[in-house]
């Protein structure tokens, strides 16, 4: 007997969603959804040190409609905002980061978000260009035995809905390409830093930078398995 890809499919999003959801007791917090809010959520980093940690602001609420059009999984309408002493930190699971300048965390915000990884929580880093010097040095100091570790085209990330050869170059920018790097923390990936590729830039309304068709989709599809990858590997 042979079973539908469409049957196949809406099986995988059913556990991808219950996997998101079902987080240790421990850790009930990370869960990101409620019985008032039962929907996947991004929450992105509000940080120091000068950085425009606000930019692309329509990327977060295109990325979550798209994926939630294309998979079904019910997601917020938009995104939220929270610092690192944010008293709802923990109530979202998946954490994003993005700009073009400097990032400067105290030692206290790289100890919350280093219990924050370690409790379960996943971090997507995306360079927007300039921020890749400043955000090597927080890794450095926030997982100093923890190297970001270059990610090879056969990653389960870029397989996780779509398939994809590896990070899609969206903005050119020095010509330099697109490189996809992580952190492993006991096996787990915890972070994972789009360098060279601006898949932000790529989620943007079609009028904010003019990017042909084909170039926000191959962002759309990045993000797509971004979020697809940190929901089915919890």
């Amino acid at each position: 007997m042979t079973v539908d890809s469409s049957m196949k499919r809406a099986f995988i999003l059913a556990l991808a969603f219950l996997a998101f959801t079902a987080v240790r007791p421990s850790a009930a917090a990370m869960v990101g959804r409620s019985a008032q809010t039962p929907e996947v959520r991004i929450a992105r980093l509000h940080y120091e040190g000068g950085g425009d940690w606000y930019c692309d602001p329509s990327s977060l609420p295109n990325w979550l409609s798209v994926f939630r059009a294309r998979t079904g999984i019910p997601t917020a309408a938009t995104d939220v905002v929270v610092t690192l002493d944010s008293e709802d930190l923990y109530s979202y699971p998946f954490l994003y980061l993005s700009g073009h300048g400097r990032i400067a965390l105290e030692e206290g915000e790289l100890a919350e978000l280093r219990r924050y990884l370690d409790a379960g929580g996943f971090l997507y880093a995306d360079d927007n260009y300039g921020l890749d010097p400043s955000f090597r040095e927080m890794v450095a100091q926030l997982f100093p035995d923890n190297e970001l570790e270059p990610m090879a085209g056969n990653h389960p990330i870029y397989h996780s809905f779509y398939d994809l050869p590896g990070l899609p170059k969206i903005h050119q920018h020095d010509g330099e390409p697109a490189r996809g790097y992580g952190v492993f923390r006991n096996g787990r990936l915890v972070l994972f830093y789009s360098y060279s590729s601006d898949i932000g830039d790529g989620l943007e309304d079609p009028q904010v930078h003019g990017d042909p068709a084909e170039v926000r989709e191959a962002a759309a599809k990045m993000a797509v398995n971004i979020l697809m990858y940190t929901l089915t590997h919890p």
